[in-house]
């Protein structure tokens, strides 16, 4: 059930994780122009033709025949549509409509992220019903990293806040800044991180273990995730953090996801983008 065919599998975007956002009150932002970001997003696995999946679950409820022994077009042969396509078009937006989203977990996605933050890795553990596996500091020493390519960006995600002074978050005092402020802001940070992996370094230098060095770490550290969901609990997920109040970086990643499952899934997340997203649907726990 699991595999996708080769001129499928990885599937990538990168995510847009420096995009200016602009508030037009109220908590209404938007983003604007884009500076991209070193994460990535690659879809490694995904159940094939998940619809077909979707589709058999929800007309078993239906059947007093054995739909593993019948063929997609009988199993769908009393929903409204002249073609196949039409058919699954019909029942999909249906049960989506009425709120019947039990089907939508039977197709299964697993993606791979490079480069996300240890706070949004926080944000996005959060959910359940969703596998990870994160790449540990623990085993993994961070010893061969120039601390000066971190003041350039690398190890460290750097938020927009601190270059873009027309850049406005939530919960920020004030709006916008002037040129010399934000300046003031971008050196106290990367001399922050810079510092901070420097110090780290020396204390591996120093014969501690890592596990017990990375403590200096900053949360802006990067780490890559794998991650396994179906199409529900990612329909989820997306209300939750594709949403406007949601922050930047696992906005932006949870975008890209979007945009994959629009590939694998087409059907389900074409109806999800035009008619349920951003309405904090909160279709599981």
């Amino acid at each position: 059930m699991y595999g996708i065919p080769e001129y499928r599998r990885g599937w990538t975007f990168k995510v847009l994780a420096g995009c200016q956002m602009r508030d037009s009150g109220a908590n209404d932002f938007s983003l604007g122009g884009c500076d991209v970001h070193d994460m990535k997003v690659e879809l490694l696995e995904a159940t094939p033709d998940p619809e077909e999946v979707i589709c058999r679950a929800a007309r078993n409820d239906y059947m007093s025949e054995y739909g593993a022994e019948q063929s997609f077009e009988t199993v769908m042969a009393s929903v409204e549509g002249d073609t196949l396509e039409e058919k699954k078009r019909t029942l999909i937006g249906h049960l989506m409509s009425h709120g019947h989203f039990g089907p939508f977990e039977h197709a299964q996605a697993t993606f791979h992220v490079e480069g996300m933050s240890r706070s949004c890795m926080a944000q996005l553990t959060r959910h359940r019903h969703v596998s990870f596996d994160v790449q540990s500091m623990r085993y993994v020493a961070f010893d061969d990293v120039d601390p000066e390519d971190v003041a350039d960006g690398e190890l460290v995600v750097t938020p927009p806040s601190a270059s873009d002074p027309d850049w406005v978050g939530r919960n920020q005092k004030g709006g916008s800044v002037d040129e010399e402020t934000v300046a003031k802001r971008e050196e106290v940070f990367t001399e922050s991180v810079k510092r901070s992996v420097e110090d780290y370094q020396e204390l591996l230098e120093l014969g501690m273990p890592p596990e017990d060095a990375r403590f200096v770490l900053p949360i802006g550290t990067e780490v890559n995730v794998v991650m396994s969901l179906n199409a529900r609990m990612l329909m989820h997920v997306a209300d939750m953090r594709a949403a406007a109040d949601a922050q930047w970086e696992i906005r932006t990643l949870t975008e890209d996801v979007l945009d994959l499952a629009a590939e694998w899934c087409p059907v389900t997340f074409d109806y999800y983008e035009a008619k349920m997203k951003n309405r904090k649907n909160r279709l599981a726990p």
